[in-house]
């Protein structure tokens, strides 16, 4: 691949912004300063350890937190909890990692992709699928 199909802009709020509102992106964005209000990316946030964050919502692909966050967290890849962070808000993930040295405070739901029909009947179906395959196929 070249160079440039590979290459993500990348946004830096500085220490000295404070910004209030809602943010989208689709690239990357990195948290120094102060921000109030909620994100909703499709690409990954990084909240720096002097970032002070209070959130209604925050939603991106990857989100890597070293500073302080109010507020549910939401990331379709993973979440990270690094050393000397405090995070107050639930979290939603398909994969997450916490540091030692986290302030924590919250739940953790860990999720998959959303199934596509009603949760109960695909679970029941996939357990009627192991079923069969595993008759059908005796070691």
């Amino acid at each position: 691949m070249s160079e440039e199909k590979t290459k993500k802009n990348i946004t830096v709020f500085g220490q000295e912004t404070e910004f209030d509102g809602e943010i989208e992106f689709t690239d990357s964005l990195v948290i120094t300063g102060k921000f109030n209000g909620s994100i909703n990316a499709t690409g990954s946030l990084e909240v720096e350890s002097s970032a002070l964050c209070s959130v209604t919502s925050m939603k991106a692909k990857s989100i890597v937190i070293s500073g302080n966050v109010t507020g549910p967290i939401e990331a379709d890849e993973c979440v990270e909890l690094c050393s000397g962070s405090c995070v107050k808000g639930d979290i939603s993930s398909r994969r997450i990692r916490i540091a030692d040295d986290v302030d924590f405070e919250g739940s953790v739901s860990m999720v998959d992709s959303e199934p596509s029909g009603e949760l109960f009947s695909l679970v029941s179906d996939e357990y009627k699928g192991a079923i069969v395959l595993k008759s059908n196929n005796p070691k």
